[in-house]
């Protein structure tokens, strides 16, 4: 399975969102709530190519977008494989 790692902050409808399509898909991931932390936030943004809203997501240690891509991803039949390599 791969490595998934999500950063969020606290009443974020995209948050929750991307948060309930993985949880529905089983996926395990690491989950990084960055919205009362700056270091964090500096981290995801840094990470994320100077991505700054929330959600930020990453597959593998690649940085996939937020919660609009990854929808986008599965819409489009490419989230699964993504998500099954190691």
């Amino acid at each position: 399975m791969a490595k998934v790692e999500i950063y969020t902050r606290q009443f974020c409808p995209y948050c929750t969102r991307a948060l309930s399509l993985l949880d529905k898909k089983g996926v395990e991931y690491t989950h990084v709530d960055a919205g009362m932390d700056p270091q964090k936030r500096q981290e995801m943004i840094q990470r994320a190519n100077g991505g700054s809203t929330y959600p930020q997501i990453f597959i593998n240690d690649d940085h996939i977008g937020g919660c609009d891509e990854m929808f986008a991803l599965e819409r489009a039949g490419k989230l699964d494989p993504l998500l099954s390599q190691a």
